[in-house]
């Protein structure tokens, strides 16, 4: 039983690993870009063999297909900007509105 300032340490840590965690894979995706010839460097793609990244200049058409694709049958899906994952809300939109439709 700890006391009720380790509980809250404990807490407030997993953000703190989580962004150093974020940070690190960043830094080694930008490492793994700069080592490649200058001609062959895309700025995407995986980084520890299997956390994506992209670090091209952002498009409404990438936010969309990564953001807001109800047809996809993935809920996660790539960051359409920087290291990880993100959550394709179209697709959970779509899953509720099935949902919703079969229990009427």
């Amino acid at each position: 039983m700890g006391s009720h300032h380790e509980h809250e340490a404990r807490q407030h840590g997993s953000p703190k690993l989580v962004r150093l965690a974020t940070i690190a894979l960043a830094g080694a995706a930008v490492v793994k870009e700069l080592r490649t010839p200058q001609a062959d460097r895309e700025w995407h793609g995986n980084v520890a063999g299997f956390v994506p990244y992209d670090f091209r200049a952002p498009t409404v058409t990438r936010f969309k297909e990564r953001l807001w694709a109800p047809d996809d049958e993935h809920l996660i899906t790539p960051q359409p900007f920087g290291v990880g994952w993100t959550v394709n809300v179209g697709r959970v939109v779509a899953l509720v509105r099935n949902g919703t439709d079969r229990q009427e």
